[in-house]
């Protein structure tokens, strides 16, 4: 177990059978504890996190706000989730030696030119139209296409479809088929 661990790419069989067993842990630990099934997704978490820094600001409005009254603003079982993805992710990419800080990954950097600024203001617009898509949509691409198609739910199966379709028409916008994209 331990090699495995520390291979710098991991095998997308195992890999997704882990997260097959995760999504029914998550079902089955959040039955018990909370007597509500909660399944994998993350983008509420998103837009907690901006009620809890927004309640530093203005708790009055975080207090009116229906969409907060809906979406009680708290620190949950799923932001830990979030945390715990990030740190995943750290803990593997340290443990397989490929752990590197760069500013703008290479694909970036070709077609976009390595100033951080603009890779962080990209970033940045990027993040905010997924997260609005998926508010949206009611639920984020690992929301709808773990938890969703796993309950063979048809708006989750539709919805990571054009999730997917709009992938990669982003990307071969951006990037083009050549490399050189087509802005």
């Amino acid at each position: 177990m331990k090699k495995y661990l520390m291979m710098a790419q991991w095998s997308p069989y195992i890999a997704g059978a882990l997260v097959g067993v995760l999504a029914i842990l998550s079902v089955v630990v959040t039955t018990s504890v909370l007597h509500k099934a909660q399944y994998l997704g993350a983008s509420t978490t998103y837009v907690r996190a901006a009620g809890i820094v927004e309640q530093v600001v203005e708790p009055e409005h975080v207090a009116q706000n229906a969409y907060f009254q809906k979406e009680k603003v708290k620190v949950d079982w799923q932001m830990m989730f979030v945390g715990g993805i990030f740190l995943g992710a750290l803990a593997a990419s340290l443990l397989g030696r490929t752990a590197k800080i760069e500013w703008a990954p290479p694909v970036w950097r070709e077609r976009f030119g390595a100033n951080p600024l603009i890779r962080a203001v990209g970033a940045f617009i990027g993040g905010f139209i997924l997260l609005f898509g998926a508010r949206l949509a009611g639920g984020c691409p690992s929301g709808h296409g773990l938890s969703g198609n796993m309950q063979l739910s048809v708006s989750s199966l539709l919805a990571l479809v054009f999730f997917i379709v709009g992938a990669l028409l982003t990307a071969r916008q951006l990037y083009g088929s050549d490399g050189k994209g087509g802005l």
